[in-house]
């Protein structure tokens, strides 16, 4: 499970640098940021209980 979400906030990190770096694609930024948060709050939540 650690590595799924792991993999998962490489690849929200990835998007959200492409989308800061190509004109047009801010959108692509502002989601892939929301969904890293959301999967690292999600991460963490699980790996406590």
């Amino acid at each position: 499970m650690v590595g799924l979400i792991v993999f998962l906030l490489v690849v929200w990190l990835v998007l959200a640098i492409v989308g800061f770096t190509v004109k047009g694609l801010i959108w692509l930024a502002i989601l892939a940021l929301a969904l890293f948060v959301i999967t690292g709050i999600v991460g963490f939540i699980r790996r406590r209980v």
